[in-house]
């Protein structure tokens, strides 16, 4: 029991860090009602910025705050210079343009940058450590204690204020949103802002977890059965569906692994993704859509 616990205890620690990645989808889902493709570049863009910098002899604090304030500026183009255009377009107007940023942010990052691999320390240790007869990981600790510090902030962000109030009246109806007053392009420069933020903090922490490379990217994959599970509309459901993924896909592997084969945490989530969209398409606290015909 002290290793089923052991093995539960990690995977529920690997699971904050995916959510902390599909709760940047979340946010820009919730505004503008698309799956936001680039989500991954941002992390990889966000993460490839600060280690470049970094190597380059940049106080770390000093670095946080210019590279924040480089993904603010990416924000406000991708606002200005894109979502503004396509305002009360449809939403596969919408994904093909986020999928389109996608390469075109990823392109960015290797030409200022260039490609190769980057090691990045951000000064926790990844040694283990004993607690009541576990042994867990120092970083996943900090990693899980970061993302859950991240995620209160956030779900009081969007359901107290005036802001978050905003960006449920978008999320509801955007003509509706704008009759009344609500500024859309300042609304979605704040979302887009804040993902950014959120893709800096993944960045940083699957950075020092993976190395920062441009497969980094590709955590976009891992993020798609935590919102499945989740529902794509609620912060609270990318922790919920974060842990469940974290901690299934731990299990799975050791105790699953040895009997049909190893490598079962890289497509296990994937098999209960599928199970929730045969059962419940909207995810544990997702809304369910509601059409007239």
């Amino acid at each position: 029991m002290s290793f089923f616990f052991e093995v539960l205890t990690g995977g529920l620690l690997a699971g904050v860090m995916y959510s902390l990645v599909a709760i940047g989808f979340v946010l820009i889902y919730k505004a503008s009602g698309v799956f936001n493709f680039a989500q991954g570049s941002m992390v990889l863009f966000s993460a490839l910025t600060f280690v470049s910098l970094l190597e380059r002899g940049v106080p770390f604090w000093i670095l946080f705050l210019i590279t924040l304030t480089i993904m603010l500026v990416l924000a406000w183009a991708i606002e200005r210079f894109v979502l503004r255009k396509l305002v009360n377009r449809s939403p596969i107007t919408l994904f093909m343009a986020t999928l389109g940023l996608s390469y075109i942010i990823e392109g960015l990052a290797q030409a200022v940058w260039g490609a190769q691999v980057h090691a990045l320390d951000i000064g926790v240790s990844d040694e283990p450590f004993e607690i009541f007869g576990m042994l867990l990981s120092q970083f996943d600790l900090f990693a899980a204690a970061v993302a859950g510090i991240l995620v209160a902030v956030l779900s009081f962000l969007f359901s107290k204020t005036r802001t978050g109030i905003s960006l449920r009246a978008v999320a509801d109806d955007q003509l509706a949103a704008l009759a009344v007053g609500i500024k859309l392009n300042r609304l979605w420069f704040i979302v887009w802002g804040v993902a950014g933020f959120v893709g800096l903090v993944a960045g940083l922490l699957w950075g020092a977890r993976v190395g920062v490379q441009f497969s980094l990217s590709l955590i976009v994959l891992k993020a798609l059965p935590v919102l499945i599970i989740g529902g794509f509309t609620s912060i609270g459901g990318a922790i919920v569906g974060g842990l469940i993924i974290g901690s299934s896909e731990k299990l799975a592997e050791i105790f699953l692994g040895p009997y049909i084969g190893g490598g079962i945490e890289n497509w296990f989530p994937y098999v209960l993704a599928m199970l929730f969209l045969l059962v419940r398409p909207s995810g544990i606290f997702g809304e369910r859509a509601i059409e007239r015909v």
